[in-house]
């Protein structure tokens, strides 16, 4: 005995099967991306949650920034096919009364086969015996929910093709010849892809290749495939069945989702409650009346940035010129000095109103910006305009979301927004 190897097989403890997951972990994930939905980073999460900060960051890298529907406890249900925790609760309370299948699902107002068929399926077998308790019938229903399978992009090399082309910005010529989009850059890991090698000149969005799908195969179900199914190829880690780098060709540049409330701070010191959008009249959510504009800056290199104003119910755009002021790049900046870069306070505010003026009075009733500083001086600009000015809520574009949008068009043609720039300019 003492001759024989510590490796024998016959010398080791006997394995324990690791079973059904800890629910403490569980629990954990659950409350790691509750505090993330809350704004919070994954850092700061994982430290609330007792979880070391890389655990968090994997947790948060390998789900693509928004949390797995699995992990979401939730009294309601997903749709009204599924059964919620509250349901299955009340079932295992009348279970344990005696009430047959047809009295519960009675008092649930759910088919008797539904009933039926969940207590077959998630019921408990430990003994032998079919028993049923709530917590270990959800946790069944969320294995079964997650039905890992192949993603179609990964069974389906045409699509898979076809779509990352378009998303490559390859399109074809009439005679169909293939022309080259922009060429992506390797990515390195960041979020944000640098501004100058951001490809969206000729890349297409994955709600336009969703739909030109139907335009180009009309008689081939098999190639479809929703925008959706497109991000989460590209953004979660395990569905990978398109090049992470070509993330750097979608309009945000961004290889992660970023939830909407994070890190929403406290708004800027020259917003007042009673003009922020919450106070905006109702006919401007409508877009009933032409009447009510949003807008916006598009910064680019070197200090350069043009703004945008897009009226919300005809879409009609307007480009506010907004060249360097006189003094820019004479010498070194000045701390807390004057914007000269022609993108601050004083210059937007001389731009719109310059610009919006030209427009009849009944043709501009409010503008909606959000918190940038470049509109500290919206007092003035209401009293030299008779503008009625609205702000966002702290990082909030899709309460903007037609002047985002339109944004978005412009950075996506470059040609189209650089023969405006020259009329503008």
């Amino acid at each position: 005995m003492a001759g024989r190897r510590r490796s024998d097989r016959a010398l080791r403890r006997k394995l324990r099967s690791p079973g059904r997951p800890g629910v403490a972990r569980q629990e954990d994930r659950r409350r790691f991306w509750a505090l993330v939905a809350k704004g919070l980073s994954s850092e700061d999460a994982a430290v609330e949650v007792g979880i070391s900060q890389p655990v968090g960051y994997r947790w948060f890298r390998e789900a693509g920034g928004m949390a797995p529907s699995h992990l979401s406890r939730s009294s309601k249900p997903l749709s009204g096919r599924y059964l919620s925790l509250a349901e299955r609760e009340e079932i295992a309370l009348l279970r344990a009364q005696g009430l047959g299948v047809r009295e519960i699902a009675r008092r649930l107002g759910r088919a008797a086969s539904t009933v039926s068929r969940e207590l077959r399926r998630n019921a408990a077998t430990r003994g032998g015996n079919l028993d049923y308790r709530a917590t270990t019938a959800q946790w069944h229903a969320e294995r079964a929910a997650r039905r890992p399978k192949p993603a179609k992009l990964t069974t389906h090399p045409a699509l898979r093709a076809y779509v990352q082309d378009r998303l490559a910005g390859a399109v074809a010529a009439p005679g169909g010849a293939a022309v080259p989009g922009p060429t992506t850059v390797p990515w390195k890991g960041r979020r944000h892809g640098r501004r100058q090698h951001r490809r969206w000149a000729m890349a297409w969005s994955p709600q336009q290749i969703a739909e030109r799908l139907r335009l180009d195969f009309p008689d081939d179900s098999s190639m479809r495939i929703s925008h959706e199914a497109i991000y989460q190829a590209l953004y979660i880690q395990g569905r990978g069945a398109l090049k992470r780098e070509l993330t750097a060709c979608l309009r945000t540049g961004r290889a992660l989702r970023v939830p909407r409330a994070r890190s929403r701070g406290r708004g800027k010191a020259f917003i007042t409650p009673e003009i922020l959008i919450g106070e905006r009249p109702a006919e401007a959510a409508d877009r009933a009346v032409p009447c009510h504009w949003e807008g916006d800056l598009i910064l680019g290199l070197g200090s350069s940035a043009i703004g945008t104003l897009v009226e919300r119910t005809t879409r009609f755009t307007l480009l506010l010129h907004l060249p360097p002021m006189a003094g820019h790049g004479d010498g070194p900046r000045e701390k807390n000095g004057p914007a000269l870069a022609g993108h601050g306070a004083e210059a937007v505010r001389e731009a719109i109103a310059r610009e919006i003026t030209t427009l009849p009075a009944q043709l501009r009733r409010s503008l909606t910006w959000d918190q940038g500083a470049e509109m500290a001086q919206h007092a003035r600009l209401r009293i030299d305009t008779g503008l009625a000015i609205y702000f966002c809520d702290p990082r909030s574009p899709w309460q903007r979301g037609t002047n985002e949008n339109t944004n978005g068009l412009l950075l996506r043609n470059p040609v189209d927004r650089d023969r405006w720039i020259r009329l503008i300019a």
